[in-house]
C-alpha cells in the first residue's frame, strides 16, 4: 500500500475493525517514511453478475432494477424502502452463489422466494407479471399453490 503522502510503498497497519456492518475491514495504517497516517478498507470484489434473457441477450444484472419491480408489486402496501433493499440484498447474495451468470427466470422464483415471506399481495402481483398470468384462473392457481406451500398463511 503506497502511502499518499510520499508515495512510499512502506506502511504498517496500526489498528484493524470490521466496518460497514460486516462487509468491509478498516484498517489504520502509518508511513514507515514519513510517518504519515491514513485509512484504508478491504472489501470483496465480487466478479460481475450477468443475466442471460429469455430471448438470449445477456445484459448486466442492475440492481436497481430489481429494486424497482419491488417497488412496483409493493406499491400502496405497508412496505419500507429498507425492506426493498434488503430483499434485493438477498436475492442478490443468493444469485451470486449460483455463479456469475443467471437466468431472468431464476431471478423471478428467487425474488417469489423472498416476497412470499413479506406480503402475500406483493407476492401475487408480482407473480402475475413474472408469470404472465391472463386470467382470473391464474390467479386462483397461484392462490392454492401459496396455499399448499404454507397452510397457516392466506
Amino acid at each position: 500500500m503506497k502511502c499518499p503522502v510520499c508515495r512510499d510503498d512502506e506502511t504498517k497497519v496500526v489498528d484493524s475493525r470490521i466496518a460497514e456492518e460486516n462487509t468491509a475491514i478498516r484498517r489504520r495504517r502509518q508511513c514507515l517514511s514519513c510517518a504519515h497516517r491514513f485509512t484504508t478498507f478491504e472489501r470483496v470484489d465480487h466478479a460481475p453478475l450477468t443475466v442471460l434473457k429469455s430471448d438470449g441477450r445477456i445484459q448486466p444484472f442492475e440492481r436497481q432494477k430489481l429494486v424497482s419491480g419491488l417497488s412496483a408489486a409493493t406499491k400502496g402496501r405497508d412496505v419500507a424502502p429498507v425492506v426493498l433493499e434488503q430483499i434485493a440484498g438477498s436475492v442478490e447474495d443468493v444469485l451470486r452463489l449460483q455463479g456469475s451468470e443467471v437466468t431472468s427466470a431464476n431471478i423471478g422464483i428467487v425474488v417469489l422466494e423472498e416476497l412470499r415471506t413479506v406480503d402475500e399481495v406483493a407476492y401475487l402481483r408480482f407473480a402475475s407479471v413474472y408469470k404472465d398470468f391472463d386470467a382470473a384462473a391464474d390467479f386462483h392457481r397461484e392462490l392454492e399453490l401459496m396455499q399448499k406451500a404454507d397452510p397457516a398463511s392466506v
